[in-house]
């Protein structure tokens, strides 16, 4: 069984190795979002009866992923970490999971990391204590040079269209306008400068992992032109070889705007 285990562990290596050959000199999208999907089938089917236990599997996964996108010079990640709708969950599953998202959220604004931490999400909708975090750890990590990583908490696509729209008519209220005004001047960029991602790039590259081929609203107005890779992998066990593959595969296809 040991040989086995470091025959495969050579064999995977070696494949590795070919996929970094094969990016060598490719086109690398500067911001790549991730559905994290599927933390509780992955700790199901290992045996765990209480679910927390891919969550926490899953927390410890970013950290990895950061390392690759940090090697591959992506710019911003984003990570859907918990969507509008979870937050309807029992308080018995709500309370560990933002536990553990906060926890890992903190540990990624440690001093010794290199990246700015950035909440997009509603965060009035979260409770106090963990709305606290997500900003302190924001606030913590300001002045970083590293990659840009996008913590979307209590995300929703279509909440983050309402949302940038509420603040455009606000701001445009404050400034004296009217709506009539407003409606005859507003374009795409008037919304997109109020998004949770005002300020940053598109997502060149969607990965969502366990299978599911859709969205499901994640980054809903931002994935216009996004490219998309559906990996079968839970989020757990989603493997640096699954990541070189999305960066050829997205590195292979001709990115054509408005068809």
């Amino acid at each position: 069984m040991a040989l086995r285990s470091r025959v495969k562990t050579v064999i995977i290596r070696f494949y590795e190795w070919i996929l970094r050959r094969e990016l060598s000199g490719a086109q690398r999208p500067r911001h790549v979002g991730v559905v994290l999907d599927g933390n509780r089938r992955w700790a199901r089917e290992a045996g765990y009866t209480d679910v927390a236990h891919g969550h926490r599997a899953g927390a410890r996964k970013i950290l990895e992923l950061l390392e690759w996108c940090g090697d591959a010079d992506v710019k911003v990640v984003t990570l859907w970490m918990l969507s509008t709708d979870n937050l309807n969950r029992d308080d018995d599953e709500l309370k560990p999971l933002l536990d553990i998202i906060s926890d890992i959220v903190d540990e990624l604004a440690e001093p010794d990391k290199p990246w700015r931490i950035r909440h997009v999400g509603a965060i009035d909708m979260l409770p106090a204590e963990h709305a606290a975090r997500l900003a302190a750890a924001s606030a913590r990590t300001k002045d970083r040079t590293g990659i840009e990583v996008n913590v979307a908490v209590a995300y929703g696509g279509r909440q983050e269209i309402a949302d940038a729209v509420r603040k455009l008519l606000q701001a445009h209220a404050e400034s004296g306008g009217t709506i009539e005004e407003l409606a005859e001047v507003l374009d795409v960029e008037h919304i997109a400068e109020h998004l949770y991602t005002s300020g940053q790039p598109d997502p060149d590259l969607i990965i969502r992992t366990s299978g599911e081929q859709r969205l499901s609203g994640f980054m809903l107005w931002q994935s216009a032109h996004s490219e998309f890779w559906f990996c079968e992998a839970y989020w757990p066990g989603f493997r640096r070889t699954d990541f070189l593959r999305a960066m050829r595969e997205y590195a292979a296809r001709h990115r054509r705007y408005g068809n």
